[in-house]
């Protein structure tokens, strides 16, 4: 398969000529492009979330995985809520937002969650505390997107069928809609052995899972990519620039 790499400034430009010519909506009932920047620079913005921007630079996830105002998506592995809440914000009140965490989620996460779902910017959140596996009711579908952000590699120890997952995933998709998915990188090699560990995944190895599903990879980010990083830490005790790949997958039409 020949390698169809994009970087975010290709991914950016393209979304606003569709924008701009009308086309940039695939999906029933996402008619518009938001203001990515407006919404992240939002007043009622948590200091918490602010802070976590410093780092995310949040403008260019949103505009490369093309949410769009009215649109049905889900954000799997949501955590603490951060990429849910920035979802939700651009969907807008006419679109809908699922939000998948386990069970046993840990208690500060969940409890940062929990207070989140309480402002009135999550309105149009549903929760669904359900496994990865298994992470939509049946009569919860024909979805526009799906998000899935540093969480695939945690999958990797825990008692998740990926496989399985990943194939669910596929159905809840429209034909042509996204997963995009993003997550630390690992040493090649390295596969998902260092999941737990480090908390990072081979990228190849994640893309063959996906794509094992019936995903087609359509797009590459690398804004988040750092060269310099020697991936023998966990970003979570950073002691360096961190690299971090980003895939958009398609659904066939």
């Amino acid at each position: 398969m020949i390698r169809q790499a994009t970087t975010f400034r290709v991914a950016f430009l393209v979304l606003a000529a569709l924008a701009a010519a009308g086309l940039g909506a695939r999906f029933s009932g996402a008619q518009n492009a938001p203001d990515y920047a407006a919404l992240v620079a939002g007043p009622d913005r948590s200091e918490a979330d602010r802070t976590a921007d410093k780092r995310r630079d949040p403008v260019k996830i949103l505009a490369f995985s093309g949410v769009r105002t009215g649109m049905r998506l889900l954000d799997i592995g949501a955590g603490a809520g951060y990429s849910t809440e920035l979802m939700a914000r651009a969907v807008g009140p006419t679109g809908a937002v699922y939000a998948q965490n386990p069970t046993d989620l840990g208690e500060r996460a969940k409890g940062v969650f929990e207070a989140r779902m309480k402002t009135p910017v999550m309105k149009n959140v549903t929760v669904l505390w359900r496994n990865f596996d298994d992470p939509l009711p049946a009569d919860v579908g024909n979805l526009d997107l799906i998000t899935f952000l540093f969480y695939y590699h945690d999958t990797a120890y825990m008692q998740v069928d990926r496989a399985m997952m990943n194939r669910k995933l596929l159905a809840a998709l429209k034909p042509g809609a996204s997963l995009v998915i993003a997550d630390h990188s690992s040493k090649a090699g390295e596969g998902v052995s260092v999941a737990r560990t480090l908390h990072r995944i081979e990228e190849s190895v994640l893309r063959r899972e996906v794509e094992a599903a019936g995903f087609k990879l359509v797009a590459e980010g690398d804004f988040w990519r750092q060269p310099s990083d020697p991936r023998d830490f966990s970003p979570n005790r950073p002691t360096g620039p961190v690299d971090e790949f980003v895939l958009r997958f398609e659904k066939a039409r």
